[in-house]
Parts: C-alpha cells; structure tokens; sequence
C-alpha cells in the first residue's frame, strides 16, 4: 500500500507539471499575480506542492500503521482464545504443530539453529518460506526479530510450532521499507526447528562419535585422527594422487545424524579439483586411495570447518562430518 501512495504522489506531481506546460500566456500571468499575493501571506500561506505530499503521505502512512495496529490486537484477541494457542508473557501466541524426539536438543539464545520456516501475514499471504526456496535457514536466534528469538527457545529438535507474532516482537511500527511487511503487521510463523549449532556442545557430540566409532571394526585411524573405513577396492593398477594432484571423484556428505548437505550422485555428475584446494581431511584421506576405490571418511571438526562451519550453514560450527568418497580418476 505505501508503494501505491508514492506512486500516486508521484504521478500526481507530473501531472501538475504537465498542466503548466499547456497554460496561455495570460493564465501563466494570474498564476504569477496569484503567487505574489500568496508570497505576502505570511505563515498562512499553503506549503509548496512536493512538501504538502510528503506531510499527505505521511498522514496516510500513520493512519495505516493505526488501522494495521487496530486489526492485529483484534485477530490476536480472537485467536488466543483458542483451545490449542498458548500465550507467553510477552504477548507472544503459538500451538505446538508436532513434537520431535524426547531427547532434542533446545537452544539458548546466543545459539545457532538450522529451521525451515514459512511466513505469512494474517490474511494468509505468504511472504517468505524456506521450504519455497528449498533449503533450510541457519542464523544465530539473537540476531533475528524477538518474537523469533522468544519463540524458538520454547522448542527441541524435531519440533514444528506455529508461532502468532504481534508487531511489537516483529517489525513494528516500520514494518519492513518497501514491502512486504506494512506497520505494525501482525504475523504468522510455521517454524520446524532441524537442529541446534552450539560450537562447545558441537564439539562434545563429535569426540564422543569418534570415539565409540574408531572402536568398530574395518574403521582405521591416522595419526591426525582421521577415520576411514574401505568400501570397496578398484583395480590394483589404480593411481594413487598426491597432494597437489587434481582428482576427479564422487561423493556424499552427511552429518552426524545423518542428514544430507551435499552430493555429487545427487547432481548427476562428477567433480574435479586440486586436492590441496580443500579441508584437510580430504586432502590427507583421498591420497590413501587408488583409482577406483570408494572410502567412507569420519573427519574431525579440525580436519573440516573447525570453530566457524558453514556460513550460513548447511555445516556448523565444530561439526564432525561423514563422507563416501569414489576416486573415479587422478588427473
């Protein structure tokens, strides 16, 4: 709707420049004679045009911010009043949509989580989904809107809440500058939270796997605590590379928990690259290889993305990953 009014103002403004340009002579002096009436007015005098439409659209601005602001406390007065809807202390509305697994983690505030989301105004608009863009989310919770960071410590791993946001936990009386959130909009959260980054708790997580994994069998471990495990041998003529060889293989990249963050096999084609231009795990683990041999890796955080992970994610901070790696050739 503000988009609208400055478009209107917009036009309304050339339009007025358009109409001086066909006035007669005599009509353009009235208007001169009109104005120096008006130059000795004094403070009664009009505001120039472009000034009056700034106040105008700014007069249409506030009483949108008011209407917005009048119709969310109405839907979420009539929507707390639900069976399934609880309310926090702050104001904050959710229902509990699914619960996870009993021993997910929770976050705290400063935390990293990995969710999929989709938002949308209380008219069911949508304005935003992760699950449209297919791929979760990873931010830390303090640096998004409150009503977010409040919302999401009330859930574990594998949850789904659906959130009820009042505009003071969202975006307020600005809503977002050009859309497409208005002022004060009340807004409506579906939120799964996939998992919690915590680089300490991270870390934990990934010493205790490699510890109980280097105890089973066919699992092998180097000096710099690399594990891997033969899944199957090429031929006895095969290459090995070294370090600064390029390679071409396919892989698999999976988590801890098993979940999938990249694939060559997913992509439908091989990949080829300098094998000093990677983490350390693969540059030390795929030079064990021959040719046509497939290895499973289990990388230490310190051999993958260490303290920082993945920007952004898929890939925390202190994550031990898991990879199937196929050496198809050394070029």
């Amino acid at each position: 709707m503000r988009k609208s009014l400055l478009l209107a103002a917009t036009a309304a403004l050339a339009l007025a420049a358009c109409g001086e340009k066909k006035e007669s002579d005599a009509a353009a002096e009235a208007e001169t004679d009109a104005a120096a009436e008006t130059e000795t007015a004094g403070p009664a005098a009009d505001l120039p045009d472009e000034a009056k439409t700034q106040a105008e659209l700014k007069a249409d601005f506030e009483k949108l911010a008011a209407e917005n602001l009048a119709a969310s406390k109405a839907f979420l007065e009539e929507n707390k009043a639900r069976d399934d809807v609880e309310v926090t202390s702050s104001g904050l509305q959710y229902t509990v949509l699914e619960e996870g697994p009993e021993d997910g983690l929770s976050p705290d505030s400063t935390d990293l989580v990995v969710v999929h989301y989709v938002g949308t105004l209380k008219d069911g608009m949508e304005f935003d989904s992760s699950r449209a863009r297919g791929a979760a989310a990873q931010f830390p919770l303090n640096r998004v809107i409150p009503g977010w960071t409040e919302g999401v410590q009330l859930m574990s791993e594998g949850d789904r809440y659906r959130f009820f946001v009042p505009p003071d936990l969202a975006y307020g009386e600005m809503g977002t500058p050009g859309g497409p959130i208005g002022p004060n909009e009340a807004l409506i959260f579906d939120v799964e939270l996939i998992k919690v980054q915590n680089a300490e708790r991270n870390l934990e997580t990934a010493n205790a796997f490699l510890s109980e994994n280097a105890k089973k069998e066919g699992v092998k471990s180097t000096d710099s605590g690399l594990q891997y495990e033969v899944i199957s041998e090429g031929p006895e003529d095969g290459e090995s590379p070294d370090a600064g060889d390029t390679v071409e293989v396919h892989y698999q990249g999976t988590l801890l928990n098993g979940t999938e963050f990249d694939s060559s096999y997913v992509r439908g084609q091989t990949v080829e690259f300098p094998l000093n231009r990677v983490i350390p795990g693969w540059t030390e683990g795929v030079q064990l290889m021959s040719e046509g041999d497939k290895y499973r890796f289990f990388i230490p955080p310190d051999l993958a993305y260490g303290e920082t992970g993945t920007p952004g994610g898929p890939i925390g901070p202190n994550e031990a990953l898991i990879f199937e790696v196929e050496l198809v050739s050394v070029k």
